[in-house]
């Protein structure tokens, strides 16, 4: 493994590339997590020889948030440019799959396929608030609160309760070490300053689901949220070369925390790793 600093317009990104002879993997972490989230997945297929890439997205992790105007979507090629001369696979969870079906769409002879972990998707409407399942509008609200008058730590409390446990599992139902894991990710990019916003690359990818030609794999665990698990239903209609569905129950929307070992094989026999 080898550090990876890399310079981008108003900032740098900060990562890790673990050098192979197989298939280049990049994995794009979600929107309350780093690259950190995937520590034992990396080390996982970096050791069945693939050419794994992880990095901080601006505003996570390591990875300042920057100054200026800037595109996720440019970093990510900045990424690719200096760890790999060919089609690389991207595993992208929550906002990390959003940017990797946006890069599919924009470049697609750059991506050698797809493994979404519960993606976001650009362009794709939100719920109205009506609906909701109780229990997530339940947490949502208070999560809502406590921003509003300021008690960040309590936020991030609440946070990883809806996406590590599930809104309707109980709060605490992962403990241990990736509950602690799951907190420090998130509290950093609480703190970070960069608005939700940032980065955004303007596509609709929603729109253009059926022009995604890259192989894909489609996976969510069954404790998520219920309008994420619908949408991610609605994907497996629609994504024209979909290769596998994989429900991965016992899970909420950070399954690599979880069973680490479970995404692994997901990812790997999507790739081709033995």
């Amino acid at each position: 493994m080898s550090g990876l600093t890399l310079a981008v317009v108003g900032g740098t990104l900060d990562g890790e590339h673990w050098p192979g002879d197989g298939p280049t993997v990049v994995l794009l972490h979600a929107g309350v997590a780093d690259r950190r989230s995937w520590g034992a997945v990396v080390e996982a297929l970096a050791a069945r020889g693939a050419n794994v890439v992880a990095y901080d997205r601006r505003g996570f992790g390591q990875t300042p948030a920057g100054a200026g105007t800037f595109r996720h979507l440019d970093d990510l090629l900045t990424v690719l440019r200096a760890t790999t001369n060919e089609p690389a696979w991207l595993v992208g969870s929550s906002q990390g799959g959003l940017l990797a079906l946006d890069l599919a769409l924009t470049e697609p002879r750059l991506v050698a396929g797809l493994i979404l972990l519960a993606p976001a998707v650009s362009g794709a409407p939100d719920p109205p608030d009506e609906g909701l399942d109780a229990a997530t509008r339940r947490l949502s609200d208070a999560i809502d609160e406590a921003h509003g008058a300021g008690r960040i730590d309590e936020v991030n409390e609440l946070e990883v309760r809806l996406w590590l446990d599930g809104p309707a599992g109980p709060a605490g139902r992962v403990s241990g070490p990736p509950r602690a894991l799951a907190l420090d990710m998130n509290a950093i990019a609480l703190r970070s300053g960069a608005p939700e916003d940032a980065g955004q690359s303007g596509l609709d990818a929603w729109s253009a689901i059926e022009e995604i030609q890259a192989p894909t794999t489609l996976a969510w665990g069954d404790l998520d949220i219920p309008f994420i698990i619908t949408r991610c239903q609605t994907l497996a209609n629609r994504l024209p070369n979909l290769s596998t569905t994989q429900v991965l129950t016992g899970n909420a929307h950070l399954p690599y925390l979880e069973q680490p070992q479970r995404v692994t094989e997901l990812i790997a026999h999507a790739v081709g790793l033995p």
